[in-house]
């Protein structure tokens, strides 16, 4: 059997698009006006992807406004001054602030997933926002009449219908509690990813030791864990950390790619990477991603369209390289 080999998700957008995009945030623009370029930076994503033939595709994730927001994009209940995400390089992202319940969300990623399907002739995947991401959104002073727990009932509810280590446990906690409303066999289709970040080529977390954060990781319940390794710098050393907490029946989809290094991989680079993780990992178990995504803000325009999908190339291509060596 074929080491398996898929996506995270976004794929940096058109310039074109990002430019309608700056326009329709600013009022400049209308949703009607956006749409045909949303259709076509879709339609030419999924057919560059299936160029590079990989198996497993995505959308790009082209026309969500951000990985993180797009299922509360345009809701009215929201204030622009809340959470703060700190790159290494200076620059912040912000999140938006609840200021009233009950919380809904705008828009599912299935919304998405069903525009791709029209365009594609192999499987396709659709990222979705985690619960515990979302929930950043509440404001720690509260929200008049909207207790947290209201929230979090809400939003473990919204977050179902869309396909510090004591923080660390409550958010894997709160993921859970959507993952248990779905069968066994629906959970082992579910996956999820972590990675230190990735905006305009810099990291958020790269500070963050795999040590504290994967035992915990490993308890949620779901079939794949989709984590960054490429750009670490001790593979050998998350590996056993891997290797000593992942379950028999969880596969790991190591990180062969640096979606924030502008240096294209080869594959003979990516092979070699899963050879060193089939050292840790059974194989049965074992498939490779990219890192991150290519541009998980609609605006990030540090990656070229082309170097992502030549780093693409180099994954699927070296996972070929290492599935002959081991002879599966």
């Amino acid at each position: 059997m074929p080491i398996p080999t898929e996506p995270i998700g976004s794929i940096p957008r058109p310039p074109e698009l990002v430019e309608a995009m700056r326009q329709l945030a600013s009022g400049r623009s209308s949703p009607d006006r956006v749409r045909p370029l949303y259709e076509q930076a879709v339609r030419d994503t999924i057919q560059r992807f299936e160029a590079t033939g990989s198996p497993v595709i995505t959308d790009g994730e082209q026309s969500k406004p951000s990985f993180v927001s797009y299922p509360i994009h345009g809701l009215e209940t929201l204030a622009p001054d809340g959470v703060t995400i700190a790159f290494a390089d200076g620059h912040v992202r912000q999140l938006p602030r609840l200021t009233a319940g009950p919380f809904r969300y705008r828009t599912y990623a299935d919304s998405f997933l069903e525009d791709a399907k029209k365009h594609a002739r192999v499987p396709i995947k659709q990222a979705v926002i985690s619960a515990s991401a979302l929930s950043l959104v509440y404001p720690q002073g509260g929200v008049p009449g909207y207790t947290r727990e209201a929230f979090l009932d809400d939003l473990v509810r919204e977050a179902e219908r869309d396909p510090t280590k004591q923080l660390l446990k409550a958010f894997v906690g709160l993921n859970n509690r959507v993952l248990e409303r779905f069968t066994r066999a629906e959970r082992t289709r579910i996956g999820v990813h972590t990675c230190p970040g990735g905006d305009k080529d810099s990291t958020h977390s790269a500070d963050v030791d795999y040590g504290q954060l994967l035992p915990s990781l490993f308890e949620l319940n779901v079939g794949n864990f989709y984590i960054q390794l490429a750009s670490e710098k001790d593979r050998g050393r998350v590996l056993a950390i891997i290797k000593e907490h992942a379950k028999p029946d969880q596969r790991i989809f190591v990180g062969v790619i640096d979606p924030i290094n502008p240096r294209i991989e080869t594959p003979e680079e990516v092979r070699d990477r899963v050879l060193e993780a089939a050292e840790f990992i059974l194989l049965a178990q074992l498939g490779t991603t990219d890192d991150c995504g290519f541009a998980p803000f609609g605006d990030d325009t540090s990656t070229s369209r082309d170097t992502a999908f030549a780093k693409i190339n180099a994954r699927v291509a070296g996972t070929k390289l290492a599935a002959q060596v081991l002879g599966v």
